[in-house]
């Protein structure tokens, strides 16, 4: 089978995709066939070593968090899931309740779905539905979770609300899905009209371009008339938590994802009377919440541009060019 295999810091030219021996599962374990992931921004931090150094498995990884597939074979003793079942692995193994996550994640210490073969822990699977194909599906452990705790976790939205999410990447634009889902309302920020146009077309109520207005937080308040927003999903980071803090209406949560634009705001609980939440993606109930979510209102995640394994290079340097629109897909069949 064929497998990326990358070294944490070395940058993305230094990326390889190899032939390797096809796994197989022992007891409690499944085979899966992936045939489909998608790129998330941590995988550029972690190829590139903007995050430092011991965020990797060491002296090699397998890249990628988010991918979906169908079981191959069973080891002795698996009930959750059956040979010819679609499915896409939990983003932090081990994690399947609670709030305390594993380290174990996917495509950082633990290989991850950049491959086309792969045994995992039959119980850190989640069954998709099919209402969703295998590119849809890639879309969601780690970005469409990230946004679904952002809106449902710390402060559960209610319909008839408002966020704001910051920019066009997976994270925002899942939010603006899951958001009109539950009735809410939604403000998008870009810096590029094309994209604000495509997110007007997915059911944004309200598009801000913060190159041509610079203060976005006062600009999306004006078009709200006057009012703020109840969740900001914070993907920017530290060089924009004030104004994310001053667009909040009172009682209001900015949902810490990001750095984009600098540091995390992780560590910070309250900025101006405003409470920060930092969001650390969610557990396998959770996602299995988010998928039965998406089957039933039929969500359909946007995946932009896809490429081959082959070509995973191309696809991390597209997405750390910035021209693209939700996600990245790759291609493992």
């Amino acid at each position: 089978m064929k497998s990326a295999i990358a070294k944490g810091g070395s940058g993305i030219d230094q990326l390889e995709i190899r032939e390797v021996a096809d796994p197989s599962p022992g007891p409690g374990e499944a085979l899966v066939r992936l045939k489909a992931a998608t790129l998330n921004y941590r995988d550029l931090l972690f190829i590139t070593g903007r995050l430092g150094p011991g965020m990797t498995k060491d002296p090699e990884y397998v890249p990628m968090s988010c991918g979906a597939g169908e079981v191959v074979s069973v080891g002795d003793g698996v009930t959750r899931v059956k040979p010819g079942d679609r499915v896409s692995p939990i983003f932090a193994l081990g994690w399947r309740s609670g709030r305390a996550p594993t380290m174990q994640m996917l495509g950082g210490l633990a290989d991850g779905v950049a491959r086309q073969l792969a045994v995992f822990e039959a119980e850190d699977l989640c069954l998709l539905p099919d209402e969703l194909g295998d590119l849809e599906a890639a879309t969601l452990t780690c970005a469409g979770l990230t946004a679904w705790n952002a809106l449902f976790l710390p402060r559960p939205l209610q319909r008839g609300e408002w966020i704001a999410v910051q920019g066009t990447g997976g994270v925002s634009m899942a939010a603006l899905q899951w958001a009109k889902g539950a009735g809410a309302n939604v403000a998008v920020t870009s810096s590029s009209d094309a994209k604000l146009h495509r997110a007007k077309a997915m059911g944004a109520d309200v598009t801000i371009n913060y190159r041509t207005n610079p203060d976005w937080a006062a600009a999306t308040r004006s078009a709200l008339g006057g009012k703020g927003v109840d969740i900001v999903v914070d993907t920017a980071g530290a060089g924009e938590v004030e104004a994310s803090a001053g667009l909040l209406n009172e009682g209001g949560l900015l949902a810490a994802i990001g750095n984009l634009s600098g540091n995390f705001n992780f560590g910070v609980e309250e900025v101006h009377g405003r409470r920060v939440a930092n969001i650390s993606v969610g557990n396998r109930d959770e996602q299995e919440a988010m998928i039965a979510f998406a089957a039933d209102h039929g969500i359909r995640p946007v995946v932009d541009v896809v490429y081959d394994l082959d070509r995973l290079k191309d696809a991390m340097h597209h997405m750390e060019s910035g021209k693209f629109f939700g996600k990245i897909g790759v291609n493992l069949i």
